[in-house]
C-alpha cells in the first residue's frame, strides 16, 4: 500500500522550476537594460539628475557615445580659416607666422594652396633654427588625408595607432576642405582645452535688439555681472553655464528658459557638456545698457 506520506503523492516544482520563476520575477521587478545609445543616454540622465554621476562625468561619458555619432565634418576648422605655411618663404616669414598663430603643426604647401604637400612641426624648425642654410623640406611629414564623413571614433583610433595629430579633410571631389586634429576631438569628450595661446579676453556677449543679448555659456561671471549690473554668485561657479546648470541641475538644453536678477535667460544652443549660446532678455523696465567688454 502506498505511503500517505510519501513524497510521491504530492509532486514538487524542481528546482529548475523555481529557478525559472525567480528569474521570471526579476525581470518584471528589474527594468530591462538599454538596447541602444538613446536607451543608454537616458539612464546616464538618470543618473545624473538623482546626482549619482557628477555634472564633469556625465558630459564625459556623454561626449565619448557622441563621438561614435558624428563625423569630420561636424568639427573641423574650414578651409578659409586654416594657418598654411608656404614652402618658398624665407625662414624669417615662416618664423613670424608660426609665433604670430602659436600653433603646433603646420600644413605646408607649394604653389597652391590646395598643394598641401606636409605637415611641419614647429618643434623640428626651432632645433635647427642655427642651421641658417635649412631647407625646410627636409623637415615636413607626409600628410595625413581623410573623407569628411569619417567618422570621429574611428578617427581618434587612426590618430592613436599611427601616432599623428593632425589630419587634412577632403570632400567627395578630392578636395580640401578643411583640417582637424587630435585635440579637436578630444574635446568633443573633456570639452574645451585651453592652452596658453587661447585668448583669454575673447568677447562673449553681444547686443541683439534695443533690450536683448546673446552671450556664450562660457563666459565668466565676473564679465557677466559686470554687463548686466547683476550679483550672481562667483563663489562656487566661473561661468555662466556653471551657474545655469546649478540653478536647472542638470546641464541646460536647448530651448529651457529660466529667470533670474530681472533677466529671462533662454538656451539657445546646447550639447550633451554645455549650453553654448544662450539669449538675455531684461524683463524690468531697466534698459541698462551691458558695459562694453574689451577684446
Amino acid at each position: 500500500m502506498p505511503d500517505p506520506h510519501s513524497s510521491d503523492s504530492e509532486p514538487r516544482p524542481t528546482q529548475a522550476a523555481s529557478r525559472s520563476l525567480f528569474s521570471r520575477l526579476k525581470a518584471l521587478m528589474r527594468p530591462a537594460p538599454p538596447t541602444d545609445r538613446q536607451g543608454i543616454r537616458a539612464v546616464l540622465e538618470a543618473a545624473h539628475d538623482h546626482s549619482i554621476l557628477d555634472g564633469e562625468s556625465y558630459a564625459m561619458i556623454s561626449g565619448a557615445l557622441e563621438v561614435a555619432d558624428k563625423t569630420v565634418a561636424d568639427i573641423m576648422v574650414s578651409r578659409s580659416r586654416m594657418d598654411l605655411l608656404d614652402v618658398t618663404q624665407p625662414l624669417s616669414e615662416l618664423m613670424h607666422s608660426i609665433t604670430e598663430t602659436g600653433h603646433s603643426r603646420f600644413p605646408v604647401y607649394e604653389g597652391d594652396r590646395d598643394n598641401i604637400i606636409g605637415v611641419l612641426l614647429a618643434k623640428d624648425l626651432l632645433l635647427t633654427l642655427s642651421d641658417h642654410a635649412l631647407d625646410i623640406r627636409a623637415l615636413i611629414r607626409p600628410p595625413v588625408f581623410i573623407p569628411e564623413t569619417k567618422r570621429l571614433n574611428e578617427l581618434l583610433h587612426e590618430f592613436r595607432v599611427g601616432h599623428n595629430h593632425l589630419a587634412i579633410v577632403i570632400d567627395e571631389h578630392g578636395g580640401i576642405c578643411g583640417l582637424v586634429t587630435m585635440e579637436d576631438v578630444l574635446e568633443q569628450i573633456v570639452g574645451d582645452i585651453e592652452d596658453e595661446f587661447d585668448e583669454a579676453d575673447e568677447k562673449t556677449i553681444f547686443r541683439t535688439g534695443e533690450n536683448s543679448w546673446r552671450a556664450m555659456g562660457m563666459t565668466e561671471i565676473d564679465d557677466f555681472n559686470e554687463a548686466f549690473h547683476v550679483d550672481i554668485p562667483d563663489e562656487d561657479y566661473d561661468t555662466l553655464n556653471g551657474w545655469l546648470a546649478a540653478q536647472l541641475g542638470h546641464i541646460p538644453r536647448r530651448a529651457e528658459r529660466f529667470e533670474s536678477h530681472g533677466l529671462a535667460i533662454t538656451v539657445v544652443s546646447a550639447d550633451s557638456k554645455c549650453a553654448r549660446w544662450l539669449h538675455i532678455q531684461r524683463m524690468t523696465d531697466q534698459s541698462q545698457e551691458p558695459a562694453p567688454q574689451h577684446g
